[in-house]
């Protein structure tokens, strides 16, 4: 693409669309071809130690970046995919200097620039894999928080997954206002808690 006369080509991608609980976060990154970084890689595939602190250096080496979200209750309004693309969307607006092309990870987003969406690329492209992991990053770091907030669901174990002990929780507890309702496990424990 910089062959072709592009400069500021963004990566974009986005976390924790599978998730039960909470927003979805989506990051938009533009890497500095001067400032190369090592170990970019799929956020999934990465341990989170490792993910944070590529996180800081994508912070400070990338051209530009921006973390971005969408809530449960948009979730619930438009739906996970188009959520996700409301907060790629959100990230990619958020970024200084402006992108002139995007990559993205399976999917497109409403955006006034040409753009390829790319399946597995968080795994084949560095811009969209520090854009996974900056997003990453961030949902988990305020899933951390949101976990004070609502004690007994193990939310900073398993980050609002539908793992065992997220459903036992929500069975036990019932939902949370930031559960997606829309979501069969949630729509489930709220039907047997009225």
């Amino acid at each position: 693409m910089r062959r072709t006369g592009y400069v500021r080509i963004a990566g974009v991608d986005e976390a924790g669309r599978g998730c039960l609980f909470g927003p979805v976060f989506a990051a938009a990154v533009i890497l500095d071809p001067d400032k190369p970084l090592r170990g970019l890689a799929d956020s999934k595939t990465l341990a989170c130690e490792r993910r944070a602190e590529l996180a800081v250096l994508i912070r400070e080496r990338a051209m530009a970046w921006a973390v971005a979200s969408a809530s449960a209750s948009e979730i619930d309004q438009i739906n996970i995919l188009q959520a996700s693309r409301l907060a790629m969307r959100r990230a990619v607006e958020a970024l200084n200097p402006p992108c002139d092309y995007l990559l993205v990870d399976a999917t497109t987003v409403d955006w006034p620039v040409p753009q390829q969406a790319l399946i597995k690329g968080d795994a084949r492209v560095r811009a969209i894999a520090a854009a996974s992991i900056l997003a990453k990053v961030g949902r988990d770091e305020c899933i951390g928080l949101l976990d004070e907030q609502y004690p007994g669901y193990g939310l900073a174990r398993h980050k609002g997954y539908p793992t065992a002990e997220h459903k036992e929780a929500l069975l036990r507890l019932g939902p949370t206002d930031l559960h997606r309702r829309s979501y069969a496990p949630v729509l489930q424990a709220l039907q047997r808690t009225l």
